[in-house]
């Protein structure tokens, strides 16, 4: 009988994990994309409760990154069940069948990977604006969720380039799949440009994080 299959939702942190860190690729380093997305959501929602609740801008942002929270997790889930297709296709014979099921699968995996990445993109404003009204007490905080979120933007940009490449294996050249695909091309530099914007908010306030690195 097949083991049930581990999810972010129905799994505790350690059997997830676990799961992870099996030679399987589902979970992978997609699913881990979407599980850091939730991370950045969680601590965003967590300072933003703490930064006012007379309903003004930290309670939408808060509302916000508490539903993005949840639609991590079900992207993280997601991205697993596309891995899991995406390394079946590797493994046919051969052949017109095998060349199909690699477009079919690349494709699918790097909407996935994509869907990721727009969603971290989204969250980079209401953080930003986090770190400059939020409670100045948690800036610590806000800076671990940056990494977070910009572990989220790596991991999708460089799933999304890695899935059209691998069209290659299916008879593409990636002059070829930058014609075909060019929604899904301009997602890599779109989160190119994310990790920028991430980097430059972080080093702003960097300084009032981790005060001993100015001794």
């Amino acid at each position: 009988m097949e083991e049930p299959a581990v999810t972010t939702q129905g799994s505790t942190v350690e059997d997830w994990t676990r799961a992870l860190a099996e030679s399987t690729g589902s979970p992978g380093g997609g699913a881990g994309t979407g599980l850091m997305l939730a991370v950045a959501a969680s601590l965003t929602s967590m300072v933003a409760g703490y930064s006012g609740d007379d309903g003004g801008e930290p309670a939408r942002i808060r509302a916000r990154a508490h539903a993005l929270r949840q639609e991590a997790l079900r992207l993280a889930d997601d991205d697993a069940s596309a891995s899991k297709a995406f390394g079946a296709a590797f493994r046919l014979e051969p052949g017109q069948e095998r060349e199909e099921a690699i477009r079919s699968a690349s494709l699918e995996a790097a909407a996935s990977s994509a869907l990721l990445g727009e969603r971290a993109i989204g969250a980079i404003d209401d953080l930003g604006w986090l770190a400059t009204n939020g409670n100045r007490s948690l800036v610590a905080d806000v800076v671990v969720a940056f990494g977070a979120l910009r572990a989220a933007v790596a991991g999708a940009r460089t799933n999304v380039s890695f899935d059209l490449g691998s069209l290659r294996s299916a008879g593409a050249t990636l002059d070829q799949v930058r014609e075909q695909h060019p929604d899904l091309w301009a997602a890599v530099e779109k989160l190119n440009g994310a990790m920028e914007r991430i980097d430059d908010l972080t080093a702003a306030i960097d300084h009032r994080a981790a005060p001993t690195d100015a001794v």
